[in-house]
């Protein structure tokens, strides 16, 4: 492996800023979601580690792999040996999300939760492994792969903030009617 191969990540730059920018705006966002959020949690510290944190981690992991494939690397081995780490990283935190939402009691998921919330998202990340693999032997379509696992955060991370907006908007409106009928 040359640093040709190296010289690949100099195409995907656009990419990464565009997606990189548009993770860390996100995450901002989520943030005053999740502020919204805790006065209606009561507390339930398990529900928001199922459901919000991990939307906060899907948008940094984009803004991370941004940054990783932005770095000036001498070759791809090290771009390659990272993403394998990040991979791994995102496998095992998914398996401790699904393990707390099990625990949760707030909020009991629907298959639209179990689709978006924990299957996409191991899916992600064993695709970044998979890729991190590919990178030696097909560089090209590594770099398509992780470009496109990268989309799929993102837009995970948007359809999972927009669930939680909404899920927050209808049962402050569901208290408010209550509150209401109580008068």
């Amino acid at each position: 492996m040359g640093e040709g191969d190296a010289s690949l990540l100099v195409r995907w730059a656009n990419f990464y800023v565009i997606t990189g920018s548009a993770a860390a705006a996100l995450t901002g966002l989520q943030f005053v979601v999740i502020t919204l959020g805790a006065d209606r949690s009561r507390g339930n510290t398990d529900t928001n580690r199922a459901f919000g944190t991990p939307t906060i981690v899907h948008f940094s992991t984009v803004l991370l792999i941004a940054a990783i494939m932005s770095a000036p690397w001498p070759s791809l081995l090290g771009v390659a040996f990272v993403l394998g780490l990040c991979g791994i990283a995102g496998l095992l935190y998914a398996a401790m999300i699904i393990r707390t939402v099990r625990r949760q009691t707030l909020y009991r998921p629907v298959l639209e939760d179990w689709v978006w919330h924990f299957t996409l998202p191991p899916l992600a990340y064993a695709t970044l492994l998979g890729a991190a693999l590919m990178v030696q032997s097909t560089p090209t379509v590594s770099l398509f792969v992780v470009g496109g696992m990268v989309l799929l955060l993102l837009f995970i991370g948007i359809h999972n903030a927009w669930d939680s907006v909404t899920f927050i908007a209808l049962h402050l409106h569901q208290q408010q009617e209550q509150s209401e009928d109580e008068i």
